[in-house]
């Protein structure tokens, strides 16, 4: 059976839909009185958001800039690995069981350490972080996208005298583009959640995160969900940017293509 496609104002407007529908279950249940203390009603949520709009901003724009960086340095060192382990396998030997580590190290056990050896000042330890859990996604899909051209492909070029730079940017690299930017955005969406999450164990006073531990702590639960807000405008804002570059290149690609 042929799945049936949804026009386009369908699959902009069922979000919408089903994001109101939460909002308005979210706020039932509060007024249901079961809901938790520390649950308070969306509108006191927006009413903070508003209100504390620069506070959420600063801290945005801290945890967004954390997340970023660890996002193109994971990215860059996965694409360098990826491409020696598929040119020599003694690499890729040797870098096989460092991911397999990578992909199960605990990031809370992690991130304290990391936090401690680079000081309280530094950002440098949630960034290492981030760029640690973008690296995995990046390297596999990427080492897979690599090896996908076909031996009869390879052929081809050396027939046609084509150096390995030429066979490397004109036929291996157009191949791997949709496998590494899939691992982009899978990568992007775990290297804010890793800002965020080690933004709660030490490290500057700062970010998303940070605020959303005290603000709870403290008891004032709306704001603390206004930050959440903010965490999740981040996540967002990184999927949709790597979402549309992945769309774009295939369509790129797509075009090229006889």
């Amino acid at each position: 059976m042929n799945a049936v496609r949804l026009p386009a104002w369908a699959r902009l407007v069922a979000p919408v839909v089903v994001g109101l529908a939460g909002l308005l279950a979210w706020y039932a249940f509060v007024a249901s009185g079961s809901a938790p203390r520390m649950l308070p009603d969306p509108v006191a949520v927006a009413t903070e958001l508003v209100e504390r709009f620069p506070l959420v901003w600063e801290a945005a724009g801290v945890t967004g800039t954390n997340a970023l960086v660890g996002l193109l340095a994971g990215t860059v060192i996965a694409v360098l690995l990826a491409a020696l382990a598929a040119t020599w396998r003694p690499v890729d030997g040797m870098t096989a069981p460092l991911v397999a580590a990578l992909a199960v190290v605990p990031i809370v056990a992690l991130t304290p350490i990391l936090n401690t050896m680079f000081g309280a000042s530094s950002q440098f330890g949630r960034q290492a972080v981030a760029g640690i859990a973008a690296f995995v996604p990046v390297f596999v899909n990427t080492l897979r996208g690599l090896r996908q051209t076909r031996p009869v492909q390879r052929d081809l070029f050396r027939a046609t005298a084509a150096t390995s730079g030429q066979t490397f940017w004109r036929l291996t690299l157009p191949v791997a583009l949709p496998y590494l930017l899939t691992g982009v955005r899978v990568a992007a969406s775990l290297a804010v959640i890793s800002a965020l999450v080690a933004e709660y164990f030490g490290g500057p006073a700062d970010g998303i995160g940070t605020a959303i531990a005290t603000y709870a702590k403290s008891g004032r639960a709306a704001l603390a969900w206004a930050f959440v807000g903010g965490g999740i405008a981040i996540g967002l804002i990184f999927f949709v940017v790597t979402a549309l570059l992945e769309r774009l290149v295939a369509r790129r690609l797509g075009a090229l293509r006889p």
